[in-house]
């Protein structure tokens, strides 16, 4: 069985094709969603890792302890106030700071901190472990359509004398920019007023 000339050049040209999509889109995509996954997770630690939060923005400074006993609450604010903290407002912060990932990775000079909003933060993140090492995240400013936010995580500059900076989600933005009241836990009322009772004629 003879082939002509330009089939047997389609046959290769399908078989080259069909070895690039194997390669590239098959087998190359597991690879590529492992060196994702590096490039964009924030912290490596979990969250019953954390033992301590230090919350520090333009309008408040806080500190959170997680609570010694097994009953709830989990947190407990030391400062400004004694007192139990709302835990669905810490777990938020908690698991950005636990699952949050960054959509990209800047390298900057550290004179350009400034242009992020690095140089005066607009909240500082100090997280204490139970294993007592402590990490640090900066939050700077927005990007131009506001749907990202600048952060530096742990500062420190490279061999090559730059800094990293973060592209990470605007949620970091709403889970510290809380009045103390949102941070406090919430006062249950179990007063319950009772049922009117029918008048008897």
């Amino acid at each position: 069985m003879k082939f002509s000339r330009t089939t047997l050049i389609l046959i290769l040209l399908a078989l080259g094709l069909g070895s690039f999509v194997y390669f590239y889109e098959i087998r190359g995509e597991t690879q590529r969603e492992e060196v994702k996954e590096k490039k964009q997770q924030i912290f490596a630690f979990t969250a019953d890792d954390v033992q301590s939060l230090k919350i520090a923005t333009a309008k408040l400074s806080l500190a959170l302890e997680r609570n010694p006993q097994d009953s709830p609450p989990k947190w407990l604010l030391k400062s400004p106030v004694s007192e139990p903290a709302n835990d669905a407002i810490v777990s938020y912060l908690m698991d950005l700071l636990v699952k949050g990932k960054s959509d990209r990775t800047l390298s900057i000079s550290p004179n350009q901190k400034g242009d992020f909003g690095l140089d005066n933060p607009q909240a500082t993140i100090n997280i204490t472990l139970k294993n007592q090492q402590s990490h640090q995240l900066l939050l700077g400013t927005t990007n131009f359509n506001r749907r990202l936010l600048y952060v530096q995580v742990d500062p420190s500059v490279k061999p090559d004398g730059n800094i990293d900076v973060l592209l990470v989600s605007t949620d970091f933005e709403n889970a510290v920019n809380r009045d103390i009241s949102e941070w406090k836990q919430p006062v249950v009322n179990n007063d319950k007023t009772p049922l009117p009772t029918p008048s008897s004629k």
